[in-house]
């Protein structure tokens, strides 16, 4: 982790890792969580694997969508770890999204209470990890993460 680049969130979550996993790979559950209340996702594609495609729209009203994301899973092992990256859209092609390139890597580990949850959002230079901040990540990563620690402790 590089401080000067990187913006991190960690949190235990009282559920099993193989549930905090599930939550995270399968769409049905990503959309439950993945964008902060009441906004509304609708995954477009999710294909948790290596190269796949991460493609989500949300909206206000349930009704219009907007883009949300349009990246791609660089790394996923099983239980364990993703890595995504917006910097590659879903059809492999360098973009420079707004409002901010990143690359995020969730970690899973086992932990007495349940799940050891990290997040490290990684960012080129510091500009664009400021301006991230500044764009609230500790306030929407920090939502999301609640949102999806509930939905993972409602199903242990």
């Amino acid at each position: 982790m590089n401080p000067d680049l990187d913006l991190t969130l960690e949190r235990i979550i009282r559920a099993p890792r193989s549930v905090v996993w599930k939550a995270w790979t399968d769409p049905d559950s990503f959309a439950k969580w993945w964008v902060p209340a009441p906004m509304v996702c609708r995954v477009e594609r999710f294909e948790a694997r290596s190269g796949g495609a991460l493609v989500t729209r949300m909206s206000e009203d349930g009704v219009d969508f907007v883009p949300q994301l349009d990246a791609t899973f660089l790394v996923v092992e099983d239980l364990e770890r993703i890595v995504f990256t917006n910097a590659i859209d879903s059809a492999w092609r360098p973009v420079n999204p707004e409002p901010v390139t990143m690359a995020a890597e969730i970690n899973l580990a086992d932990h007495p209470d349940g799940t050891a949850y990290k997040v490290v959002v990684r960012h080129a230079d510091p500009a664009s990890r400021k301006r991230h901040a500044e764009l609230g990540f500790a306030d929407g990563w920090g939502t999301v993460t609640r949102q999806l620690a509930e939905l993972a402790e409602a199903a242990r």
